[in-house]
């Protein structure tokens, strides 16, 4: 079972918002159009809010509020509508005020969770990533993306958050399809410094790291865009364009679903660690 579509994650968070507006207006009596002709909006504005077509800004929250006489919900749907907005935040943007920043807005996160899952799709998860490695991949971020240049300053914090992996109880399940074994970043030095490091890493008493071989029959365990679920209670997604955060129970629930049966076509132990020597050798 593959997740539902990122964007639409978005897309179902401002339709519950907009049905909460929906049913403030309801409980004052109101019509949209007698709402939207007291708050002097274009008639078919209320029910673009209310529909989840459009956005609400934190002034339309508080004009429904007046105009409902709900002002006690005023700073929850605000709240609300925030959080919506930060749900999807497109990387240009994260990383507008340097790569150390986004690097440094994760730790208290890290922090405060106790049990990882992480299915990688694209590259080696960055706990266990060496820093030549880490380097290559923030350099490419740099070259695709504009971002500034402060690699050096973003790969000691990715480095120092490293630390994480030996603080009890935390515990790190870690997925990677086999074809992210095979995927050269940086040269081929450093592609094969990084595989050795991962074998390492699989004797970390926290860690417990599976590789879903290529050719396997999927089933219902597609693959799909890299993520990370963090104590069951929020999800992230790595897209090509964007940063999503899940928080929806229901769509944690299908992360959960598909970190699960991805698990089952996965290999441990030493049946990972000879995939893992095969692409090394691969490497000439």
């Amino acid at each position: 079972m593959s997740p539902s579509s990122p964007v639409s994650s978005v897309q179902q968070a401002q339709k519950a918002l907009g049905q909460r507006l929906r049913e403030i207006r309801k409980d004052r009596g109101l019509t949209a159009r007698a709402l939207a002709t007291a708050a002097g909006w274009h008639e078919s504005k209320a029910s673009r809010l209310e529909n989840g077509k459009t956005p609400p800004s934190d002034d339309d929250i508080r004009t429904y509020t007046r105009l409902c006489h709900a002002w006690e919900q005023e700073q929850d749907l605000i709240a609300t509508a925030r959080g919506i907005e930060g749900m999807y935040i497109e990387w240009r943007r994260l990383e507008r005020s340097g790569l150390k920043r986004v690097q440094e807005s994760v730790l208290p996160l890290f922090e405060r969770t106790n049990r990882f899952l992480f299915y990688q799709s694209w590259v080696v998860p960055g706990l266990l990533q060496t820093p030549e490695y880490t380097r290559a991949v923030l350099n490419t971020a740099v070259s695709l993306r504009g971002a500034p240049d402060d690699v050096d300053d973003a790969l000691q914090v990715r480095v120092d958050r490293q630390q994480v992996l030996h603080t009890r109880p935390k515990q790190f399940a870690m997925l990677l399809e086999e074809w992210v074994l095979r995927t050269v970043i940086g040269d081929a030095d450093v592609m094969a410094t990084q595989l050795g490091h991962l074998i390492a890493s699989t004797a970390l008493p926290s860690v417990s790291l599976g590789i879903i071989p290529m050719g396997v029959p999927r089933g219902d365990a597609w693959p799909t865009e890299s993520f990370t679920v963090y104590d069951n209670a929020q999800t992230c997604v790595e897209l090509v364009s964007a940063n999503l955060t899940v928080t929806q129970p229901g769509e944690i629930g299908d992360y959960l679903r598909t970190f699960s049966e991805l698990s089952n076509i996965a290999v441990y132990g030493a049946a990972a660690r000879k995939l893992i020597t095969k692409a090394i050798d691969a490497l000439g």
